[in-house]
C-alpha cells in the first residue's frame, strides 16, 4: 500500500469511527475504552497488562502473529478479541486489523504494545487513527539517543560529551576532546546489543572495520559509574502516580559482551538525586499517561547523576515485578486504572528490598540450584528459565528475591553467583 493509498484508507476508517462514536456505543451507559494491544502474547507480562485493563473494564482487542489456540488462557479471558496476522512488522496488515476493530467495535482509544521494538508502528497506527498517544512526528525522539540530548539540556540534568559516529577521522577529533575509554553504541534500540567500550586505537580501528553498514552510531564519552533508573507511571495530566528506582551491579555492556550474569536491586528508598533528575527529564519530554523507564549513570567517584537514556515503556526484565515485590504494589493495576480511569490512589510505600540474579549455562557455578533454594528459598519469590530471546543480557536462569535487610539480599545474590576455584 502507497502513501496516498494508506491515507484514503486512514480517512475512510477515521471517519467511520467518528460515525461510531457519534451512535454512542456504550457499556451500561458509558462508552468502554477500545484499547488495542499489540503483541499481546510477548513478552509473558503483557498478558498481566490485558487483563488488568479488562478488570479496570477496558474493552481489550488484541492484535498478534501467534495463534489464538496458543495464547494462554488469562490472555483469552481478557482479550474481547483477537486478530491474528501473519507478520507484525507488515504495517498494512495491522492497518486492516485495526479497520476490522474500528468496523465492529467502534473508536479505537489507545494502540499500544508497551514495547520499544514498535514505537514506530505504534506512532504511525495512533497517526493514522488520530488515537491519543506519541504520534509519529515525535517518537524518533524518543527511538534516537542523540536526539534525546536535546531534551536532557533542556530538563538541566548533566550529560557525557556524544559524537555521531561516522567515520575514523571524525571519530579521531572527538577523542582528541574526551581522550580513551569511550563507549560506542546504535543511536536507535534498547538494550546493549552492539554496545562496546573502546579502549585504544587499535579497538576503535577495528571497530570500524566491523561496524555494519547502515546502522548509525553514536560515542560517547565513558563513565566509571553504574545504572540506576527511574521507573515509573505518569499521569494524563503529567504528574508521576507512581516511581521506583533500580540499581545494576553490573554494566549491561560487560555482560552481553563478556557472555556473563547479572544482578541488580530494587530500592525502598529513592535517594533524593536520582528522584529530581528523573522528574526534570520527564519534564523536558512532557511524557503523559505512559510507563517510563529512565536510565541514569550515578558515578562511582563522586555520585554525580548522569543522564543516560529514556524509553517510554515499562522497564525490562523483572524490574515490573521487582516493584510490586518492593512496594507490595501492582504496577499493572496502577497503570491500567490511570489509562482506563484517569484515577490513581496513593502512592504505595516501600518496604522491601528487591533483587535479581541470573546464571548462564556455560558458567560453572559453585552451588547448584538445590542448594540455592535450599539456602535461601525463604527470601526467593520466583524463579524461572528466561526466553532465549532475551538470555543474553538477562541470563538463562534467573531468580527473584526479596528482604527486610539489603545484607540479607547480598547474601544470597553472591551464593547464586559464586563460581568454582
Amino acid at each position: 500500500m502507497n502513501d496516498g493509498e494508506r491515507e484514503a484508507a486512514a480517512l475512510c476508517l477515521f471517519l467511520l469511527a467518528g460515525k461510531w462514536a457519534r451512535l454512542g456505543v456504550t457499556n451500561g451507559g458509558v462508552r468502554a475504552v477500545n484499547f488495542v494491544f499489540f503483541s499481546p502474547h510477548f513478552p509473558d507480562n503483557s498478558t498481566d497488562f490485558c487483563e488488568r485493563l479488562a478488570k479496570a473494564g477496558a474493552t481489550v482487542l488484541g492484535v498478534g502473529d501467534a495463534p489464538y489456540d496458543a495464547l494462554n488462557p488469562r490472555l483469552k479471558a481478557a482479550l474481547a478479541e483477537y486478530y491474528r496476522i501473519a507478520d507484525l512488522e507488515n504495517e498494512d496488515l495491522t492497518l486492516r486489523a485495526l479497520g476490522h476493530f474500528v468496523h465492529r467495535w467502534g473508536r479505537l482509544d489507545r494502540f499500544e504494545s508497551l514495547n520499544e521494538h514498535w514505537l514506530e508502528l505504534e506512532a504511525q497506527m495512533r497517526t493514522d487513527f488520530n488515537i491519543f498517544g506519541t504520534k509519529l512526528d515525535f517518537v524518533r525522539n524518543l527511538k534516537s539517543k542523540s536526539r534525546m540530548r536535546a531534551f536532557f539540556r533542556k530538563s538541566g540534568v548533566a550529560t557525557v560529551p556524544q559524537h555521531k559516529c561516522s567515520d575514523l577521522a571524525g571519530a579521531l577529533h572527538f577523542l582528541a576532546r574526551v581522550d580513551y575509554p569511550v563507549v560506542v553504541k546504535p543511536d536507535t534500540g534498547a538494550g546493549a546489543s552492539m554496545t562496546y567500550k573502546i579502549s585504544n586505537r587499535a579497538e576503535l580501528e577495528d571497530f570500524f572495520v566491523r561496524k555494519p553498514e547502515g546502522t548509525s552510531f553514536v560515542m560517547e564519552d565513558f563513565v566509571d559509574g553504574l545504572v540506576v533508573t527511574y521507573d515509573g507511571i505518569v499521569d494524563r495530566s503529567g504528574e508521576v502516580v507512581f516511581a521506583a528506582s533500580t540499581r545494576y551491579d553490573q554494566s549491561v555492556m560487560e555482560v552481553v559482551n563478556r557472555d556473563s550474569h547479572m544482578s541488580y536491586v530494587c530500592r525502598p528508598v529513592m535517594e533524593p538525586a536520582i528522584e529530581e533528575a528523573g522528574r526534570k527529564i520527564l519534564k523536558a519530554f512532557d511524557v503523559r499517561e505512559r510507563f517510563f523507564h529512565i536510565e541514569l549513570f550515578q558515578a562511582n567517584k563522586d555520585g554525580k547523576i548522569i543522564a543516560l537514556e529514556v524509553n517510554m515503556r515499562p522497564p525490562g526484565a523483572w524490574i515490573c515485578d521487582a516493584m510490586n515485590y518492593a512496594y507490595d504494589a501492582d504496577v499493572y493495576a496502577i497503570w491500567a486504572d490511570m489509562v482506563v480511569k484517569d484515577a490513581a490512589g496513593p502512592a504505595p510505600s516501600g518496604k522491601y528490598f528487591t533483587g535479581y540474579a541470573s546464571r548462564k549455562d556455560h558458567i560453572d557455578y559453585r552451588h547448584d540450584h538445590a542448594a540455592v533454594l535450599a539456602a535461601h528459598g525463604k527470601i526467593i519469590v520466583h524463579h524461572q528459565r528466561i526466553e532465549e530471546v532475551f538470555s543474553k543480557a538477562m541470563g538463562d536462569y534467573a531468580y527473584q528475591l526479596r528482604a527486610k535487610e539489603l545484607p540479607d539480599l547480598r547474601a544470597a545474590i553472591d551464593f547464586i553467583h559464586a563460581v568454582k576455584d
